[in-house]
């Protein structure tokens, strides 16, 4: 029986991958098994499987985390950005199940970036929040959120308790609050944010620099978002 060329091993196995990929047998996010397990299952050498899964990274059908191996890519959100952007409206528009994790909260005096944002006195105290946000479980990005203490004293324990901005600052007496401006940048993931994003150090992610404000144009927040570039589509909309 002829053996088959080297170019059909690996292809079979692209192939094999792919259908399990599609079939559901691994999911958004997963572990792929290992060269060398892969390599056994095909009677391969890892040469042979590590051209099928660098065909695969190619195509975006998965991607690899040094020193962790190989995981299927997650289907990009659609995130709008306009006058209203809200992180589980979106997410839920999108079909995805939104929930925030807190890392962080601490009440501490703006820096000048924070003070200049919110229009705040040097020395003003503000509220940070630094979060986690995910989608059906998986994290696609971490954020950080500075609003000024005078005004909201109950922001804290309200943002510990509803795990929403939008539900907090509601309880606080803001109903409603819009977007005043957006900065957009590509960004290189940081040691701390690639272990909370499940990513590799030095991947590109996208940084989201916003202030918000309330119905009489008066600064609420001043938040910086740090999205996994993989995971997240910006888009641009006019609401």
């Amino acid at each position: 029986m002829p053996r088959e060329k080297p170019d059909a091993l690996w292809r079979a196995i692209h192939d094999s991958l792919s259908r399990d990929i599609a079939a559901g047998r691994y999911g958004p996010g997963d572990k792929l098994p290992t060269e060398a397990v892969l390599a056994t299952r095909f009677g391969v050498n890892r040469h042979t499987v590590r051209r099928a899964l660098a065909v695969l990274a190619e195509a975006g059908v998965i991607f690899a985390r040094r020193g962790a191996g190989a995981f299927v890519a997650h289907r990009p959100t659609e995130y709008p950005i306009g006058r209203r952007v809200r992180f589980h409206q979106n997410l839920q528009a999108a079909g995805r199940l939104p929930t925030k994790e807190i890392l962080a909260l601490e009440t501490r005096s703006a820096d000048a970036a924070e003070a200049e944002a919110l229009r705040l006195a040097p020395g003003a105290m503000v509220h940070v929040c630094d979060g986690l946000s995910l989608a059906d479980g998986v994290p696609v990005a971490v954020f950080r959120s500075s609003f000024p203490a005078a005004r909201f004293p109950g922001l804290p324990e309200a943002l510990r308790r509803l795990r929403s901005v939008t539900a907090a600052l509601a309880e606080q007496g803001v109903a409603d609050f819009t977007r005043a401006s957006t900065r957009l940048t590509a960004k290189l993931a940081s040691p701390m944010q690639a272990v909370h994003l499940h990513l590799s150090p030095g991947a590109p992610i996208l940084r989201t620099i916003a202030v918000n404000v309330d119905p009489e144009g008066q600064p609420i927040e001043y938040g910086r978002t740090w999205f996994a570039g993989d995971r997240i589509t910006l888009t641009l909309a006019d609401a």
